[in-house]
């Protein structure tokens, strides 16, 4: 039986994807997107998720596109009720379209090399945990290409035009300490010490309130588009909506119970 090119694990409301072609350090192509956009709608459609983690297997976070894959029949093959199909760059903006609307938390877990493609899907999870071994790279440049999966959306955001275009136009590799002071990640830890760390974040968010934060998440990134007076009556509306939530109604009463909340997430 052939290994799914994306590994699902859901413990306590935590869902784990974890690319899986490590003998090509993750490198995307048809088979793996299509997984990854599968269960990503699985997790839109699942009220029980309160939180994401996306990693990758073996020694490697994704190498990004699969430079071998077999580029004449791409885009021809459906491998899912409902696949839109496409070859592996439509699908890998589909995947990145769902993992920013995704109304709950996504941490990239980035435990090795992250570069090309593989470097702008780990951009587009909300929240970056990297190992000390990870590397990321715009390396587009170094075969004659050009940044995709939101590679020119991102990255000025995080670091700044002036950085972007230096990371796009020399390819470089930098090292995760880098990438931690420029903006990239947000957190870097040993090797060893990923794993829980992760679990350690993804149950805290778990724990918190799901309904007030993908309405935080998704007006976060709805905002950076508009104006100061949309971005106002964005946010009304919003807190609104969380006011009549029930983690609203349990987070007043802790508060005047001098009590941690319970959360339940909607």
């Amino acid at each position: 039986m052939v290994e799914s090119p994306v590994l699902y694990h859901k413990h306590e409301g935590i869902v784990t994807l974890t690319l899986n072609r490590p003998e090509t350090l993750n490198a995307m192509n048809e088979a793996m997107m299509a997984e990854l956009e599968r269960r990503l709608q699985e997790v839109e459609a699942d009220p029980t998720v309160r939180a994401v983690v996306l990693t990758g297997a073996g020694r490697a976070f994704s190498s990004g596109g699969d430079q071998k894959r077999e580029r004449h029949s791409e885009g021809q093959q459906l491998f899912f009720a409902g696949d839109l199909g496409g070859g592996v760059v439509e699908r890998l903006n589909r995947c990145v379209l769902r993992l920013q609307r995704l109304a709950k938390p996504v941490i990239g877990s980035i435990n090795g090399v992250a570069v090309g493609a593989g470097c702008n899907i780990a951009l587009a999870t909300d929240l970056r945990l990297a190992s000390e071994t990870a590397r990321f790279g715009e390396v587009f440049a170094r075969v004659g290409l050009v940044p995709d999966g939101g590679g020119t959306y991102f990255l000025p955001r995080l670091v700044g035009t002036a950085k972007a275009m230096e990371l796009i136009l020399l390819a470089d590799i930098i090292e995760a300490q880098e990438a931690l002071r420029i903006g990239l990640v947000n957190w870097v830890v040993p090797a060893d010490r990923l794993l829980a760390e992760t679990h350690k974040l993804a149950e805290r968010l778990a724990q918190g309130p799901t309904l007030a934060y993908g309405l935080a998440k998704t007006g976060l990134y709805q905002a950076l588009g508009m104006s100061l007076e949309d971005t106002l009556n964005m946010e009304a509306r919003n807190q609104a909506i969380a006011a009549r939530s029930q983690d609203r109604a349990e987070g007043a009463a802790a508060f005047r119970e001098k009590r941690p909340p319970r959360f339940l997430g909607h």
